[in-house]
């Protein structure tokens, strides 16, 4: 059994209606495996750059461009010893769209007995697709699929995949996906 559990409530900031998911991991695992379950659990492809900023100090992967000072190392950073119960901070992705996602320590917590972790246990609203822009792309791809008459209706529901329901989380595909990424601690 893992040491203790966090719940976490991590939320896309700006969406409206809010997206969000609510997860359960160890709190032993880094902060690299964290982006690989926020990964999973809102659906994007792991394309992009990503950053976590806790208490003023960014962690993620020095991407060697010398913007400024490098974050400190996302692989060595354990959740445990940088979040505690209340804690709130904040995970980038894709820094083009600039995807920000403010994420609560809701509780921390003993493990349950025949529960596999990480889990999403909850979750509200369909992740935006990768690459639509950002929180303003999104609201103008939420127009355009909504709209019959919209000059652009059927290339966007063609460019999500033929469908898009905004309202659907798809929490059933998480473990699927975190499969598919790298193995969680």
């Amino acid at each position: 059994m893992p040491g203790r559990i966090y719940q976490l409530k991590a939320t896309i900031v700006g969406t409206k209606p809010p997206v969000w998911r609510r997860l359960l991991v160890p709190e032993a695992l880094t902060l690299l495996r964290l982006h690989d379950i926020l990964q999973a659990a809102f659906g994007w492809w792991d394309s992009h750059l990503h950053e976590f900023e806790i208490d003023g100090t960014r962690y993620g992967t020095d991407d060697g461009e010398g913007w400024g000072p490098p974050p400190k190392s996302e692989g060595r950073a354990r959740l445990g010893s940088v979040a505690s119960e209340g804690t709130t901070f904040e995970y980038v992705y894709d820094f083009g769209d600039n995807w920000r996602h403010k994420i609560v320590v809701e509780k921390v917590t003993a493990p349950t007995r025949g529960t596999t972790y990480p889990a999403c246990i909850a979750g509200r609203r369909a992740c935006p697709p990768e690459d639509c822009g950002g929180v303003w792309g999104y609201e103008d791809f939420l127009t355009a699929i909504s709209d019959p008459k919209h000059p652009e209706h059927e290339s966007m529901l063609e460019w999500a995949g033929g469908t898009y329901d905004p309202d659907q989380a798809d929490l059933d595909g998480f473990a699927p996906r975190l499969q598919l990424g790298r193995l969680v601690d």
